[in-house]
């Protein structure tokens, strides 16, 4: 690999993309912009180059050449030899020939959410003829589609790859017509007479009868020092996505002692000698299983009762060492990265002024799952009390359709195509 270049394959199994040409990224570790443009090709599942220029020369004349003599991130260059400078999330997908605009302006039921719950919902619906759309911010399938192994889900007493998972319930959803579009991400939702307003980031907006939120959750961060500045440069939300990058390393870290962050830190064994793991509270939190086989294999090493307190950039703009404090003052462990798994923060900011959260953010529903704007439901992740498990998600989807089904049987406007 050349200095200050990384190759991230983020495709999808089966997705129409799956064989296009890297998109290149130029941009820079320290770049907020670079790092939300590469979050969305890995989010759509987009196989992307990322050239940092502060290390690759070639790469810091291309962008010179590409904004006149200036040095404006992030580039994107699409293996058609298109370029844009500085592009918002709808640009690239534009150029991406990605769908980014519904086949109508008014729908029985638009979905946030494109994962699990939202497909499972999408089917039933279809089926029933309710004309519904999903719009999802990122790739279709959800937190499934980046996990490396599902051994808990009914039917595959094998277990199955969590992309292949994904990639079914994608399947199914296109085998009953459901209109689906990624790469969308939902702004708001208000009422509007009787009816909903859904808008888009952009500023187009839908209207619909109903809205089910199953937008979901992303992992939570630990907020400290360098974390933000390293995400993608030894940072890392996502074992399956980057941990083959560090083929060979001597040390990872593993921040977390849950059942997440057990199953990362195996999957992530597989590439390197050593795995360190961290975990906050005075005991891991996993099941048992996965504690007596961390226990028993000497290739990991596990602490408690710690702090993390910063992350440590190295010459080559690349982490370095996790800072640590186990009660008696700082410690520094050497890593080649660090991987954070302590949680999930819901993805509900788009409706906080419109909708009752708690005080973690997670949607409070009603027996009918029904939030506190008449219409709008929520299922999955982002709802409060969700077990945050696939099975459940799926089993939320059915229920919140039948719900929701029920509330359109009172409703008495017909749904009209633009």
């Amino acid at each position: 690999m050349e200095s200050g270049r990384e190759d991230v394959d983020g495709s999808l199994e089966g997705s129409t993309r799956h064989n296009l040409a890297m998109v290149e990224v130029f941009g820079a570790n320290w770049c907020p912009d670079c790092k939300r443009t590469k979050q969305f090709l890995q989010d759509q599942r987009i196989p992307f180059r990322s050239i940092n220029v502060e290390e690759d020369e070639d790469g810091r004349r291309r962008v010179e050449d590409a904004s006149d003599g200036k040095l404006i991130i992030p580039l994107v260059v699409f293996p058609d030899g298109q370029e844009l400078i500085e592009p918002s999330n709808a640009q690239i997908a534009q150029l991406l020939g990605l769908t980014i605009q519904g086949e109508r302006s008014f729908y029985d039921l638009v979905i946030i959410g494109g994962g699990p719950t939202g497909l499972t919902a999408g089917i039933y619906a279809a089926r029933e003829g309710i004309a519904t759309l999903i719009l999802d911010r990122g790739a279709l399938g959800g937190q499934a589609g980046a996990t490396e192994r599902v051994d808990n889900y009914p039917g595959f007493p094998d277990g199955v790859s969590g992309e292949e998972l994904a990639s079914l319930y994608v399947a199914h959803a296109k085998r009953y017509g459901v209109e689906m579009l990624q790469g969308v991400a939902v702004s708001g939702i208000a009422r509007s007479g009787g009816e909903l307003l859904i808008t888009v980031d952009g500023g187009q907006s839908y209207r619909a009868k109903a809205v089910l939120i199953a937008s979901g959750s992303t992992y939570r961060r630990l907020e400290v020092p360098g974390e933000s500045d390293l995400i993608g440069a030894g940072v890392h939300f996502c074992a399956t996505c980057d941990g083959p990058f560090y083929r060979g390393a001597k040390n990872l870290v593993v921040i977390g002692g849950g059942n997440s962050a057990l199953e990362e830190s195996l999957f992530l064994s597989q590439f390197v000698e050593h795995v360190t793991i961290l975990e906050a509270r005075d005991r891991l939190s996993a099941s048992t299983l996965l504690q007596e086989r961390i226990a028993s294999d000497p290739k990991f090493a596990v602490h408690t009762g710690v702090k993390v307190q910063s992350f440590e950039t190295g010459d080559d703009h690349h982490l370095s060492a996790v800072v640590i404090d186990e009660g008696h003052g700082e410690e520094r462990i050497r890593a080649a990265g660090a991987f954070v798994f302590i949680g999930l923060t819901p993805n509900s900011a788009f409706v906080r002024d419109s909708i009752e959260l708690d005080t973690a953010g997670f949607i409070v529903t009603r027996s009918a799952m029904e939030t506190s704007m008449p219409g709008v439901f929520a299922a999955g992740d982002v709802r409060l009390g969700s077990t945050k498990q696939i099975a459940s998600a799926v089993g939320e989807g059915a229920a919140a359709l039948i719900m929701i089904r029920t509330y359109l049987d009172a409703f008495e406007t017909p749904a009209a195509s633009a």
